[in-house]
């Protein structure tokens, strides 16, 4: 039995997890459940398998289990997981919620698909392969099933072991950090480094022969480079229309950490704001040479979206009019050319199953389909151009394209963002920095970060006054650690 990294809480309460996602079961229904983990095992549509909640009624009504059946339950699980042709074992963790005993299975897409379970638990029943369909599980069609059969052993490559890196190569540090920031309920300092990182799931393999996944590595290693092709976002500024003059900068390490890097050296680079009065009413009317929130669903969307497998990394680059995010290979199917920039935009299936999740929990994506919509959304609020997107016939890159505010076009945007916009982000720029690498000195904080000397060592006495980091040894070789580290 593992823990799982997130709460009962967020499952049921919150939005982290899609509805098509997570299956509710007031009581214990062994059929139905076999079927769910055996569709959530399939994982169809590459979205992360799934959860099953066992005493959640389907109005998430918390019913709870009686304590005594628990074991009972526990036990007749571990018979239905070898009842599945191939035999999977999800993760189960029996969880008190509001003072009564819930159950919960993950049960990820599994690395055998396609699977098969028995139509029902009588002897000599038939098997049947099981799917997702919407928030519900079906029996796959014939169309289906050729498909779901096409995908034999076909594993994600987020979701592949990596078998040119070791355990070693994760960070506790970073997982450590991870957990806390999602306010898991997993308590890493109770739990051996290998059954943290199962628990997590960014492992697999025999004890003699245990690897790290790709996703792991791209969450949680402090250098994803050595062992998958160029995992990092670069970003050009150019500064005139032949471009001649520009400036170039690469942001590497664990991807959460490059996308909050990236978005803040993007945000200093591109963003303007300008306040305009209206005589017709007291509030005067603020708006941006590019909406943040555009830039950051849109830069999200490329880390997520792209393939791993590929040698390119997500291309951001900013000129005088438009920013323009590219990602490689472009969109899958039925996404193409022609329907990309159709007002409801629907993708059937994911390239990367695992990415998704973490960054979810991080708070730095929300749902399936959900990003052409927020990106629209936050360029109509600016009174910006409706964003572009853009592939080719083959697929071969995918480009969002957000052009400047009108009111901006044609000026030379030398003025820096408002300070009391601005100046928050250094510090939580630099606080980020030191939580993901602790006892760093500050010229690795000024090299990374590229904030100016001067103005650092005032962000870090300020943080010191605060209370929120403290130096650790002498001016020479010490380094900045965050308090209750």
């Amino acid at each position: 039995m593992m823990a799982i990294p997130i709460s009962v809480k967020q499952l049921i309460e919150g939005n982290l997890i899609e509805s098509e996602r997570i299956e509710l079961k007031k009581g214990f229904n062994p059929e139905a459940i076999l079927h769910s983990m055996c569709a959530f095992a399939n994982d169809f549509n590459n979205w992360g398998g799934g959860y099953i909640l066992l005493g959640v009624s389907d109005n998430h009504d918390i019913i709870g289990l009686e304590e005594k059946q628990v074991d009972s339950i526990m036990k007749q699980l571990l018979n239905l997981s070898n009842k599945l042709q191939y035999p999977y074992f999800p993760i189960i963790e029996p969880v008190r919620h509001s003072g009564k005993m819930v159950i919960v299975l993950y049960c990820p897409g599994g690395p055998a698909r396609p699977y098969k379970a028995p139509k029902a638990l009588g002897k000599k029943s038939e098997y049947m392969y099981y799917i997702r369909h919407s928030s519900a599980t079906v029996i796959a069609n014939t169309e289906e099933e050729k498909e779901l059969i096409g995908m034999s052993n076909q594993i994600p490559y987020d979701d592949r072991i990596n078998p040119h890196a070791s355990i070693e190569d994760l960070d506790l540090q970073l997982m450590k950090v991870f957990l806390r920031d999602i306010n898991s309920n997993l308590n890493p300092n109770t739990l051996s480094f290998e059954d943290l990182c199962r628990s997590l799931n960014i492992v697999d393999g025999p004890k003699e022969y245990l690897k790290p996944k790709n996703v792991g590595l791209l969450m949680f290693s402090q250098n994803p480079e050595k062992y998958i092709k160029t995992p990092w976002i670069e970003v050009t500024v150019f500064h005139d229309r032949v471009g001649d003059k520009f400036e170039e900068e690469k942001f590497e390490g664990p991807i959460s950490s490059q996308i909050k890097m990236a978005l803040q050296y993007i945000r200093n680079a591109a963003i303007r704001e300008r306040v305009q009065k209206v005589n017709t009413q007291a509030e005067a009317i603020r708006f941006f040479t590019y909406p943040y929130t555009a830039i950051e669903e849109s830069l999200v969307n490329a880390v997520y979206h792209k393939s791993y497998e590929i040698d390119a990394p997500v291309e951001v680059r900013i000129e005088l009019d438009r920013i323009d995010i590219i990602s490689y290979p472009g969109p899958l199917p039925p996404l193409n050319k022609d329907n990309i920039n159709d007002e409801i935009v629907i993708s059937k299936r994911y390239r990367n199953r695992r990415i998704g999740d973490f960054l979810k929990e991080l708070r730095l994506t929300e749902g399936k389909n959900t990003g052409f919509r927020k990106i629209r959304a936050a360029m109509k609020y600016n009174g910006s151009p409706k964003p572009v997107f853009i592939t080719d016939e083959e697929r071969v890159q995918f480009i969002t394209r957000l052009l400047i505010h009108p009111d901006f076009k044609n000026e030379t945007i030398t003025e820096p963002l408002n300070e009391p916009l601005n100046e928050p982000l250094k510090s939580d720029q630099i606080f980020e920095f030191i939580k993901l690498n602790p006892n760093c000195k500050r010229k690795d904080i000024e090299k990374n970060t590229k904030i100016p000397l001067g103005t650092l060592k005032r962000y870090l006495q300020e943080l010191i006054e605060d209370g929120k980091i403290r130096k650790e040894g002498s001016d020479k070789t010490g380094g900045y650690v965050i308090l209750g580290e």
